[in-house]
């Protein structure tokens, strides 16, 4: 039986990432918060899902701690058969919308407030990739939606509205688009980096950007009241997600968003998409 250790367990992936390692019958352990309890262990497969999503601006000390502080005692402190840290997509905003982001690209640093979530997940990274072990590896995560998703998040914030009053006013630009990726994509896919990955870094997305528009037009088409705020800011565009390394190594094919509005949008009985989201999640 293969050993697992989830930080972060109690956030968006953790929980999802968390249940389907049981159902793989993995011997999964899910920390407590105090995570200084760990030290002197052999972890095992370890997955780092600590971080904050869209309430980074409000709490910037603990973004920094989530994404670097908690990673780097750990790392100083415990003993692993493998290390995934999960960053993202988003460290590829300073690029040009027209580029095609890819693993080995150089980013451009632009330092800004708004700028302190990827620069954080970009240390963390960095600090992973000084450690001398084979089987070190970081996962750049797109815009992960599903069941459960945070309500900071644009996308959680959209449906939660459409579910509970059956009508939403988008305040982004219509023309503003990113990549989502389904939920039921990135696990399996965690899972198989984790305990085979060969390289270092890997994009998991769709590698396709959906506009607001566009979203918005597929939620119409299901009879949802959905519309866009009189005044709008400027459209913000990132760069297409190149996904041909888990596409090759993995044999990956992507959901894709539009499709998937149905089963976001339908009201269940135990649906848990009001769930907070703790301090450390992601």
């Amino acid at each position: 039986m293969t050993s697992f250790t989830v930080l972060g367990a109690s956030g968006f992936v953790g929980r999802h990432l968390t249940a389907h390692l049981q159902v793989q019958e993995h011997d999964v352990t899910v920390p407590e918060r105090d995570t200084s309890k760990l030290h002197g262990q052999n972890l095992g497969h370890v997955i780092y899902c600590i971080g904050l999503t869209g309430n980074f601006r409000q709490q910037p000390f603990e973004t920094i701690e989530a994404h670097v502080g908690v990673l780097s005692a750990l790392l100083q402190n415990t003993d692993f058969d493998s290390w995934l840290y999960l960053s993202s997509t988003r460290v590829y905003g300073g690029l040009d919308a027209s580029d095609t982001a890819s693993e080995e690209d150089m980013l451009p640093a632009k330092p800004s407030a708004d700028a302190l979530y990827d620069y954080s997940k970009l240390l963390g990274e960095s600090l992973c990739l000084t450690i001398d072990h084979p089987a070190m590896r970081v996962a750049r995560l797109s815009n992960v939606y599903g069941s459960g998703q945070s309500p900071h998040t644009f996308l959680g914030a959209l449906t939660k509205d459409l579910k509970e009053t059956g009508a939403a006013t988008i305040l982004d630009n219509p023309a503003s688009s990113k990549d989502y990726v389904s939920i039921e994509d990135v696990v399996p896919l965690l899972e198989k980096i984790a305990l085979s990955g060969t390289q270092k870094i890997y994009n998991i997305a769709s590698g396709t950007q959906t506009r607001c528009d566009m979203l918005a037009q597929a939620i119409g088409a299901l009879g949802y009241d959905i519309g866009f705020a009189d005044t709008a800011p400027p459209p913000r565009v990132f760069p297409k997600i190149d996904i041909a390394r888990i596409a090759n190594e993995f044999d990956f094919s992507p959901r894709f968003i539009q499709d998937d509005l149905p089963f976001l949008l339908t009201k269940e009985e135990n649906d848990d998409t009001s769930c907070k989201q703790s301090d450390r999640s992601v």
